[in-house]
């Protein structure tokens, strides 16, 4: 059986608080790394394993450019995000693919609609439909596809776990993680998944976020130049008042949440956290993480009290603030 995280191996990672009262409890692991790559916290049991799902992508990315897609600044951003589907992230993915002579038609993810409410509102007044463009992993595929395009590879399948690029990818993601995979499922946009333990993602995404674009290994050249651009476009990475985006602007943090509630977090020191909420809510992700970071130093409280302010953190009653998210007692 594969030891996946559960409710014994859990600690409070955050409450919702309402009234004095607390009504919710989001239980989980998390695990804290030192600008050196050292273990220096651990909260739950950080080695069973998680589905990384979005939270995956920038050892996706990585892969995909070592393949030979030639991605640069907004673009290279794009291939790690999961975008909210403004017309400027549609746009930027549209000139990926046609830079490889690609067309929208040769993305595998399924179409939908922006997550972002006033680009929706625009297309449902126009009567438009949901696009491939507009999925939220369309620039993870579009630099797979470039990737396909540059090596030669098949477009056709690139998706299927024996394609030559998810092979490779698939190795990639070992060599970051220093494990091997422990499961193949499959994403909610239809690529490969692999089960790690948090701790083995955690590790990769460390040495992801402390790459230098100058140095003498290739691998570490293209991380350092993803985390760039990230840093340098931090509308890419999710959109306009998202929480990856405003963490990254507030903290200057590489930030990648994933879906089931992943999260993972590098500080502009190389201090890194990773966590995964049980029961799979992600809205207390991001100011979870960026205590822990807080905690170390890493990050000052004030920018993460500024941090939070600008989260959607409070809760509600009658209009009025009436209790907040925050996070639980077992950090």
């Amino acid at each position: 059986m594969l030891e996946t995280l559960t409710v014994q191996e859990s600690v409070e990672l955050a409450v919702v608080e309402r009234s004095g009262f607390i009504e919710s409890r989001h239980a989980g692991a998390a695990v804290v790394l030192s600008a050196d790559g050292e273990v220096i916290a651990r909260h739950g049991n950080a080695d069973a394993l998680i589905l990384p799902r979005s939270s995956l992508k920038p050892l996706q990315a990585v892969a995909c450019i070592t393949a030979g897609a030639a991605l640069e600044g907004e673009q290279l951003a794009l291939s790690t995000a999961s975008h909210t589907g403004t017309d400027r992230h549609a746009n930027t993915v549209r000139d990926m693919l046609t830079a490889g002579g690609l067309t929208e038609d040769d993305l595998g993810c399924p179409p939908a609609w922006p997550s972002d409410t006033a680009t929706r509102d625009e297309m449902v007044r126009e009567h438009g439909e949901p696009a491939r463009v507009r999925m939220n992993c369309s620039g993870k595929h579009a630099a797979m596809l470039r990737a396909c395009v540059a090596t030669g590879w098949a477009t056709d399948g690139y998706l299927d776990v024996t394609h030559p690029l998810q092979a490779h990818i698939r190795e990639v993601i070992e060599r970051l993680t220093g494990e091997k995979v422990a499961h193949t499922a499959i994403d909610g946009c239809g690529a490969p998944v692999y089960a790690l333990t948090l701790t083995g993602l955690t590790r990769s995404i460390h040495r992801i976020g402390t790459a230098s674009d100058r140095s003498p290994f290739a691998l570490h050249r293209v991380a350092g130049s993803l985390v760039r651009a990230v840093r340098e476009n931090p509308w890419t990475i999710e959109g306009p008042g998202r929480p990856d985006t405003v963490a990254t602007e507030k903290l200057g943090v590489f930030t990648k949440g994933g879906a089931e509630g992943v999260m993972v977090m590098v500080a502009p020191d190389g201090t890194t956290v990773g966590l995964k909420m049980l029961d799979g809510a992600s809205r207390a992700s991001t100011i979870v993480a960026a205590t822990l970071l807080a905690r170390t130093g890493a990050v000052s409280e004030a920018a993460v009290a500024d941090l939070a302010a600008a989260l959607p953190l409070s809760v509600l009653g009658g209009g009025a603030e009436v209790g907040v998210i925050r996070p639980g007692s077992g950090l």
